[in-house]
Order: structure tokens, then C-alpha cells, then sequence
């Protein structure tokens, strides 16, 4: 083991920085990858390689891949809304992408677990598994992006004979957050009662450190080329999260939020698309984001990593439960 190189793209972000962790627990050497280096607080006391480097930047992957043997690709725009989309959100993943497998390939490394996402699934069919294909709706960036890097992370994979193996994790949540992830301040927005209106949009919780133990148990044991849903079974759905967070904290009194019809939350998502054109702030409701998920359930069939990669997560609602107590009590915003 002294002579092999983890290497973990985006270490201060929320899944990056818990691989390092569990990585290190492990007894591996661990270098990570950071945009700014000023950066450096969600390494301390963390026995790690901190270098720079930009995914988008191949001279800098180039000295950063160097003697690596394992690398796990986390890094990755994730926005669900930018003044320019297609190239803010969608070129920069795709590139990113194309990036780390070439300068991979320069330096001789042969081992890849690829971070995609359930996003690039195919949600026609409920509970969505890896064979059922991609996600066929184009209308959000994020998503084609997760769908189109997903298959090409595999294509290069097969193209320069580097063992790829993809993950594709729901909405991750939990402890060791340096900031809060889009899924943190979700949970964030229920625990503070920011939550007034039910948008029929169900979630899939699971504790990033589960997620974590997957992306390492893909890497020793997952196969070439497949692909390995990391999420719970079932879903939850909006009101039943704000229960369980005001029966956790009945001192809260958070309030149970009210349904409202689908076309009303249209005319809401129009104008606050609107405004986000003026302020250049992301919109807390998308049309394009209730067409793809309203009434959704976000079911997956989790049967291939639980027997392949001995994937066992806790169930969601005590993965709710226990990232609602961290962002109470121990989270300090930076």
C-alpha cells in the first residue's frame, strides 16, 4: 500500500472531504485536489496532500495525477441554475471530464471510480435501476450533463483502458460539511421552517459517509464499466421530511407544508425566473424542474451495489434525522 497514491478531485467539497477521511481511516496515502489553495480548512487535521488544481486547467491535473494509481473523480459543477447554462454548467462538466480521463491516461493511471449522479437515470421507469438506461429529459443542464459525462467517463474509460467504474449517488447528506451542498441546505431550510409550500417534488436521502463506503468499495471491488446506484430504496417526500424534523425538535414548532396545486406553483416558478434574469440569483423554483419531478417518487433499485460492493445504507430517515442534529448543533457556517 505505501507505494499506491489515492487521489480525490474536490476534497473540500462535501463527499470529497469524507472520502479523504475514510480513505485516511484506512491507512492510504491521500492527495486531493482543490481549486484555491487558500482553501485549506476542511483539512485540518487531516493527514493529506493538498495541491492545486482546476479540472478544466490540464496543465495542473498533469502535476497533480502524477505517480497516482487510484483515482476517484469527484469534482464537478454542481448548479441548477446559471446565467449561462449550457456553457457555465454543461461544457465545464463535459470538459472536465474529457480532462481527467486524458491527463489520466498520460500518467499511466489505472484505476477510476467516477462520480455521476441519479440524475442520469432514466426516470420513466419506477424504481429507476442502472439498466433501464439514461435520462431521456433534456430540459435541465445539470441533468444532461451528469447524463452525457456519465457515458462518456465510460467511453474514454474503455478508449484508453483504464478501469472506470461509475457511482451514482442521490441526494447526499450529513456530517463534515465545510459549506452546505444544494442537498445540506435543503435540510438547513427545513430545520429553520423556510420550507411554507409542499412542491410535490419527493427526495431520495442518504448519509454521505454510506456513500463514501461505496465510492471506496467500488474502487476495490466494483466491475469495469458498470455502473452502481449509491441511495436508499425509497423515497421521502417533503411534508414527511418536515415531520420527521418537527418530531426530532418539537420545540421548533416547524409547520407541516401546505399542497398547492401544480399550477399555481407555475406562475410562482415563472416570476421567480423572472427576477433571477434582474438579480442574477438562483430562482428557488424552476417550470423545467416541476415538468421533470413533480409527482415524482424517487425509488431506486439499490440490489446490484448492495451484492457487489456490500452497499448497506442506514435508512433515510435516520440519515435525515442525524444530519438535522449536525447542522443544529455542530455545523458553523464558514
Amino acid at each position: 500500500m505505501s507505494k499506491e497514491i489515492s487521489l480525490v478531485t474536490g476534497g473540500n467539497g462535501h463527499l470529497g472531504n469524507n472520502l479523504i477521511r475514510l480513505l485516511r481511516s484506512k491507512n492510504h496515502t491521500v492527495r486531493t485536489t482543490i481549486r484555491n489553495s487558500n482553501n485549506t480548512a476542511p483539512f485540518k487535521g487531516l493527514d493529506c496532500e493538498v495541491v492545486q488544481a482546476d479540472l478544466l486547467d490540464r496543465a495542473s491535473l498533469k502535476k497533480a495525477f502524477k505517480n497516482v494509481t487510484h483515482l476517484y473523480a469527484v469534482a464537478a459543477n454542481f448548479s441548477m441554475w446559471a446565467k449561462n447554462p449550457k456553457a457555465e454548467i454543461y461544457d465545464n462538466n463535459l470538459k472536465g471530464t474529457e480532462n481527467v480521463f486524458d491527463i489520466a491516461k498520460e500518467c499511466g493511471i489505472k484505476n477510476i471510480v467516477y462520480v455521476s449522479s441519479v440524475a442520469s437515470l432514466d426516470f420513466t421507469a419506477l424504481p429507476a435501476h442502472v439498466g433501464n438506461g439514461y435520462n431521456k429529459d433534456r430540459r435541465n443542464w445539470y441533468y444532461n450533463s451528469k447524463n452525457d459525462s456519465d457515458k462518456l467517463a465510460l467511453e474514454l474509460g474503455e478508449k484508453y483502458n483504464i478501469r472506470t467504474v461509475v457511482i451514482l449517488p442521490s441526494a447526499m447528506i450529513g456530517s463534515h460539511a465545510h459549506k452546505l451542498s444544494y442537498s445540506n441546505n435543503l435540510v438547513y431550510q427545513i430545520l429553520n421552517g423556510e420550507i411554507p409550500v409542499d412542491t410535490n417534488v419527493t427526495l431520495n436521502w442518504v448519509d454521505v459517509k454510506d456513500v463514501a463506503f461505496g465510492a471506496y468499495q467500488a474502487m476495490l471491488k466494483g466491475k469495469d464499466r458498470e455502473r452502481y446506484i449509491l441511495s436508499n430504496p425509497t423515497h421521502t417526500t417533503l411534508q414527511d421530511s418536515v415531520k420527521i424534523a418537527a418530531d426530532l425538535y418539537p420545540e421548533l414548532k416547524l409547520k407541516t407544508p401546505k399542497k398547492v396545486p401544480k399550477c399555481l406553483l407555475y406562475s410562482i416558478a415563472g416570476l421567480m425566473e423572472f427576477s433571477s434574469k434582474i438579480t442574477g440569483k438562483e430562482p428557488l423554483l424552476q417550470r423545467h424542474y416541476l415538468d421533470m419531478f413533480y409527482g415524482l417518487k424517487q425509488d431506486y433499485d439499490i440490489s446490484k451495489s448492495k451484492n457487489e460492493l456490500g452497499f448497506n445504507p442506514k435508512p433515510s430517515k435516520q440519515a435525515l434525522e442525524d444530519a438535522l442534529k449536525y447542522l443544529k448543533n455542530d455545523y458553523k457556517a464558514p
